[in-house]
């Protein structure tokens, strides 16, 4: 905990002064510390996604950061409006954040944290961002921007990536400051994605930010677009919240092009990043042909195809049963998958209906437009991959729609007591979970509470791997492990390997003296393919 709290010690203050360069050139999106807060985290988020074209994300670049910050903090004397903080605000605040550092002491246990995140982070702070990144490892094609901003933080003020649980403090100065106290009510939810740089987190709590602003009637459209393209830019499921903010800025605000202009930009630097490291302009979509030559091969997009329309159905068929259903079959068997996904997903399509009746009774503009936007956004889901996360942002804005009016502090405080001691409760004793609800399986991976997190957050070590050579590419895999959270780069997941070698491909440096230069994939010859064979086989007998 004493370390979490240094970090946000150092970075709160860094996002403030960030914040305040913003206001010089794009104004503010509403008064206040947390305004000032999150407009620093969309520059240094854009900043650095730049940068990490050109050089990685190392202690240079945080340094010089952290400087920055904390100039505009103390010059401006931005810490003089804690004073307009009274005496209850800031103890609830404090006693919020307590809670808040507290989950974000937990060991990480999403699975995405070893596969995804932290390999991320690790290329980013190496190498910065790479060409055709995901013909090497076809999952880090992703580079989130919001791992991108984790990145430029944990060389030195947040080596543990608890970024997450940094935003959640923030996100309770917001609910302080502007008095929306309805928000307690989801802080205790997302307490469970504050252990790992997830992008789930800071989507949902931005996403309800904005939300929030616009029924408030904010009318600022150049940053409640560029926010949105933001969040979609973070992750592109969100991608209700831009349809919202342009419908809004055409039928309610009637703005001018000019105003969407930043967020323009945001999304034409989100586009040239998935580009660069994934060949198209939305991962991990094949849409959009420009001709790269590192774009993946067609196989392995198929595979990843395949595989989401399996994930639709939690693993529970294959994709030759799938592919056997009939439009019946799709729909119903995708509301009688075994175990709580099922009960995920009628919940869903309930509320759906619900929201839409909600709607149509209220016709009220702005209720019609986010109606709207969430069917058009649940619509790509269902057709894309139907994957309860993909959508659970949706039961956040539904929530929130239904019972604005109705929440007010009393009964916020009350309803976040109750939830943070039941999430607190799981996290610390997960016996419970694993045993009454096996189907939810990240509950397998929650490793329950530690002394030392009073110190540090947990963390895993593994640090054991093989090294191999295919061609020009060495490489390391992690042993006996599917994930290479802290193998040494460049490193291979070993499902990708085995896609690889499954479509007679593999991947290579673009220039084998600079790794900079980024990946292609490359047909084996046969004097490759039988050192990719030997690959697989001790891959084999290490897992044996």
């Amino acid at each position: 905990m004493i370390l979490i709290l240094f970090s946000a010690i150092f970075i709160i203050p860094v996002l403030i002064g960030a914040g305040k360069i913003m206001d010089f050139f794009w104004g503010s999106l509403f008064p206040g510390l947390a305004g000032k807060a999150l407009a620093g985290i969309l520059g240094i988020s854009m900043g650095w996604t730049l940068l990490s074209f050109f050089i990685p994300l190392n202690i240079y670049v945080e340094i010089g950061t952290l400087a920055l910050g904390f100039l505009f903090f103390f010059k401006n004397k931005l810490y003089r409006e804690l004073y307009h903080f009274s005496g209850k605000d800031i103890f609830l605040m404090t006693t919020v954040s307590f809670i808040i550092v507290l989950a974000g002491t937990f060991s990480p246990y999403i699975l995405d944290h070893f596969g995804y995140y932290v390999p991320t982070i690790k290329w980013l702070t190496e190498y910065g961002l790479i060409k055709g990144i995901s013909n090497l490892d076809f999952t880090l094609g992703q580079m989130s921007i919001w791992h991108i901003f984790q990145a430029g933080f944990s060389n030195f003020s947040d080596p543990f990536l608890r970024i997450n649980t940094i935003l959640l403090i923030i996100y309770t100065i917001y609910i302080t400051e502007r008095k929306v106290w309805i928000h307690l009510c989801f802080l205790p939810v997302l307490l469970l994605f504050s252990q790992s740089p997830s992008p789930d987190l800071p989507v949902i709590a931005l996403s309800l930010i904005i939300l929030n602003e616009i029924t408030a009637g904010n009318r600022n459209t150049t940053l409640l677009f560029a926010f949105s393209i933001f969040i979609f830019a973070i992750k592109p499921t969100m991608i209700w919240l831009p349809i919202l903010t342009f419908l809004c800025a055409v039928f309610i605000f009637k703005s001018d092009f000019k105003k969407l202009l930043f967020g323009i930009f945001i999304l034409l630097v989100f586009f040239a990043k998935n580009i660069w490291a994934f060949g198209y302009p939305i991962f991990p979509v094949a849409i959009g042909e420009l001709g790269i030559p590192w774009k993946p091969n067609p196989e392995i997009l198929k595979t990843s195809s395949q595989y989401a329309i399996q994930k639709t159905y939690d693993m529970q068929y294959s994709y030759e049963e799938i592919q056997r259903f009939s439009t019946f079959d799709h729909i119903r068997n995708w509301f009688l998958l075994n175990g709580i996904k099922s009960n995920i997903n009628i919940l869903f399509i309930v509320s759906l209906i619900a929201f839409s009746a909600f709607a149509w009774i209220k016709k009220r503009k702005l209720i019609s437009l986010l109606c709207i936007s969430v069917l058009i956004k649940s619509i790509l889901v269902l057709a894309f991959s139907a994957q309860y996360r993909f959508f659970i942002d949706v039961f956040f804005v539904i929530f929130f729609i239904f019972c604005y009016e109705y929440f007010d502090k009393r009964k916020s405080i009350i309803i976040f007591s109750a939830l943070s001691i039941l999430f607190i409760s799981i996290l610390s004793f997960p016996n419970f979970i694993q045993e009454h609800l096996p189907s939810f399986r990240p509950g397998n991976f929650i490793a329950g509470f530690e002394k030392k997190q009073f110190y540090q957050p947990s963390t895993y070590e593994y640090q054991q791997y093989n090294t191999f050579e295919v061609g020009n590419l060495k490489f390391n895999v992690s042993k006996n492990y599917p994930f290479n959270f802290d193998t040494p780069l460049p490193a291979i997941s070993t499902s990708f390997i085995f896609d690889d070698v499954k479509a007679e491909i593999f991947p290579q440096l673009s220039d084998k003296n600079d790794i900079r230069k980024g990946f292609i994939w490359k047909k084996l010859i046969s004097r490759e393919k039988m050192e990719a064979e030997d690959v697989i086989n001790n891959i084999k007998d290490t897992d044996k």
